[in-house]
């Protein structure tokens, strides 16, 4: 979604020679379903609504407002230096060409950041530099303050319905100064209602600021990764950009500029980019073609004009019929009367895991009949780090022919408890549908000792070998399972024994501990040290989920040395005379 820069532009005359290789270069290096028509102007296979049955995704980080057209220049830039450059180069080309220092290391710093945390999206910078060009031109041409915040707020057109869709306010203009209707805000144009799960905090500064270059930045790479979407794979950006403005135009147009900065760009500095000229709600300008005039000096031979005809009676007028109003056609969203589950099996995952099943919900009318091409929006809500796959919260999905919409993957995260997936219907007022979830702690059903040597140990010292156990889960390994182990007083006492056997602590004797299986399901216990009671001792280990393993301990007496007799003090050691 561009930015609105005050007085509209009409789309001035385009380069074709320019788009054609542009478009071009890109159909064959990354997109094969683009192709380039007679007029260097690119085409796809389809229509926004093709583009949501392909991704199953009806939402728009923009509102699909409008954006920049402009097409990247004939000539590729020329590749920037390396880091290790001592020296900075001059920058080179078109200020067209180059992008703003701080919106340039924006996109880096949020490139590094996505390849820690969703490393599966191989999202490239470039791409994020494609987007801010088309949606604001780089920031006005890096018109940003050393921290990233916008000079001045960059605004997209109002969304009343007029030209565009129609959102009413969700931020009472907190984010776009208007308390009616939203307005997509900022350098990479986030409607408020996106921006309100969506936002990141970029710079670190404690804030997340759609006007702040490295927080939209930021937040525009995890809109685009979410649902494992992989930049690397044809399909998997396709989806993605068409997600961020559903229109196979705007698809085609930040393609050419990632192609383009894939071949190598150049810093600028702050404020001196340009910004583009041609949004895609301008209307072209065609030139009424002028007649010919005749050639001066030769006068024109007039005409016989030709003899007058009798007027032919007129006609008694026929009584005008009463024009009928049109019925507009509802749309599907209208149709809808409320929303049913299709079918959801029992939420319930271990705390790391993927939920078995997923949650499915189906829009009807009020006679129950099924509703497609619905736009419904699943919103975790609860105390809970569970998220849907891609690590968001909300997902929307469009209702397919059934009028059913199929949710991404649940994934538990380490909290446990209960927690509600809310089903609602993106652009009507009905009652919600809520999804009771809930996670349970990692456990364990098996628990066995990794050796079967004896552990025995003399009293007062300390035993050789230390308890090493596996933990498992119906067959799988069971990591990060809670477990206790606890010296016992017999089989059928299980409390802790007050004697015998010991662990350290601090240089203390303890008899309980509350450990953890590391990745691979394995607890190693620490050593285990004796008192000087011999015997035979139990050693109890226990896990969430109910696994129980009980090791015995054996301790024998110390050993014990005969003294040698010692002469008694009343015997004389002199012979006798």
């Amino acid at each position: 979604m561009s930015a609105h820069f005050g007085t509209r532009l009409r789309k001035g005359a385009v380069n074709t020679t320019v788009a054609a290789l542009a478009v071009a270069a890109l159909a064959a290096s990354q997109a094969p379903d683009v192709t380039a028509d007679g007029h260097g102007r690119q085409t796809a296979a389809d229509t926004p609504s093709a583009a949501e049955t392909d991704s199953g995704i009806g939402d728009s980080a923009t509102g699909n407002s409008p954006y920049y057209t402009d097409l990247p220049p004939l000539n590729s830039p020329n590749p920037a230096p390396s880091e290790s450059s001592a020296a900075t180069p001059a920058a080179t080309g078109t200020a067209e060409t180059g992008i703003p220092a701080t919106v340039l290391d924006a996109y880096k710093k949020a490139e590094a950041e996505l390849a820690q945390s969703k490393p599966g999206c191989n999202l490239p910078w470039q791409l994020l530099a494609a987007i801010g060009k088309v949606e604001s031109g780089q920031a006005r041409g890096g018109n940003v303050t050393a921290d990233g915040t916008t000079i001045s707020r960059i605004l997209g057109p109002i969304l009343n319905g007029v030209g565009f869709a129609n959102i009413s306010d969700t931020d009472n203009g907190a984010y776009d100064g208007d308390s009616t209707y939203d307005r997509a805000v900022g350098p990479m144009q986030f409607i408020p209602s996106t921006w309100a799960w969506a936002g990141r905090d970029g710079n670190a500064d404690g804030k997340k600021d759609p006007n702040n270059v490295y927080d939209a930045a930021l937040a525009a790479g995890h809109y685009l990764c979410r649902y494992n979407w992989d930049m690397s794979a044809t399909s998997g950006m396709r989806s993605a950009i068409l997600s961020y403005n559903n229109s196979t135009d705007y698809l085609n147009t930040v393609l050419s500029w990632l192609e383009y900065y894939r071949n190598g760009t150049h810093e600028i500095p702050d404020g001196t980019g340009s910004v583009p000229g041609n949004r895609s709600d301008d209307t072209d300008y065609t030139p009424t073609s002028p007649s010919t005039p005749s050639t001066p000096g030769t006068p024109s031979t007039p005409s016989t004009p030709a003899k007058p005809s009798t007027p032919a009676k007129p006609s008694t007028p026929a009584k005008p019929s009463t024009p009928s109003t049109p019925t507009p056609t509802p749309t599907p969203t209208e149709t809808v009367g409320h929303l049913e589950d299709a079918g959801t099996a029992s939420l319930t995952a271990m705390a790391g895991d993927t939920f078995t099943d997923r949650i499915s919900t189906r829009a009807e009318t009020t006679a129950g009949k099924a509703v497609a091409k619905v736009r419904i929006r699943f919103t975790i809500v609860g105390d809970t780090d569970a998220t849907f796959a891609g690590g968001e919260s909300v997902a929307t999905i469009v209702t397919d022919a059934k009028g059913v919409a199929l949710a991404p993957a649940l994934e538990a995260g380490e909290k446990t408890g209960g927690f509600t997936v809310r089903a609602t219907v993106l652009g009507r007022t009905l009652a919600a549908l809520d999804y009771k979830a809930a996670v349970t702690a990692r456990a364990a059903d098996t628990l066995a000792r990794t050796s079967g040597t004896a552990l025995t140990c003399t009293a007062g010292g300390e035993f050789a070998d230390q308890v090493e156990v596996k933990a498992t889960y119906k067959g799988a390994v069971a990591d990060k399972v809670a477990a206790t182990a606890t010296l016992i007083t017999s089989a059928d006492d299980a409390t802790t024994n007050d004697k015998g056997p010991y662990f350290k602590d601090a240089g203390n004797a303890v008899r309980t501990l509350n450990l953890q299986t590391d990745a691979n399901g394995l607890l190693q216990l620490p050593k285990l040290y004796a008192d000087d009671t011999a015997g035979t001792y139990l050693l109890r280990i226990t896990t969430e989920g109910g696994a129980t393993l009980t090791v015995e301990l054996t301790v024998t007496a110390a050993a014990t040395s005969t003294p040698s007799p010692t002469p008694s003090e009343s015997e004389s050691t002199t012979p006798a005379s």
